[in-house]
């Protein structure tokens, strides 16, 4: 499976908001450009797509930026990369339809629409929680929650 750059960012900017919610502080798009090593333009492409479907929000001036709109716990990565990549949530396309109705019904039923159901439960079980600790742990950071 392919999953476009523009989604990989946007996940990876995802956790990165997660380890920094405990904070309550907005970050920036040149800071995680920084961070991340990833192009503030291309930053901005990407958080116009978050913010469209609500898994940012952003603040304009001084101390503005960007923060998660809910707890890590609550967003999972099928809110991410649906945000950014529409392919990974579009439903396939009829293919034979008119001349091989029973090819499409059993193409649609066993391989499309189990794919579809089987992405969706495998990335909406993966929350930015999940992925913030882990990364912190693996960063050789430790997260602590009172």
């Amino acid at each position: 499976m392919r999953i476009s750059a523009k989604a990989r960012y946007a996940l990876a900017c995802a956790v990165t908001l997660a380890r920094k919610f405990d904070t309550g502080d907005f970050v920036t798009a040149v800071s995680l450009a920084d961070d991340l090593q990833i192009s503030k333009i291309y930053l901005e492409q990407v958080f116009a797509l978050l913010k469209r479907a609500g898994v940012v929000v952003s603040s304009k001036g001084a101390g503005g930026g960007y923060r998660l709109s809910d707890r890590p716990a609550a967003l999972t990565a099928l809110d991410v990369l649906s945000a950014t990549d529409a392919l990974l949530t579009e439903s396939a396309e009829e293919t034979v339809a008119r001349t091989a109705p029973g090819i499409e019904t059993v193409m649609r039923g066993m391989v499309f629409d189990a794919m579809d159901r089987a992405i969706a439960e495998a990335l909406g079980g993966v929350t930015l929680q999940a992925l913030a600790e882990t990364a912190a742990g693996l960063d050789g950071e430790y997260m602590y929650y009172l």
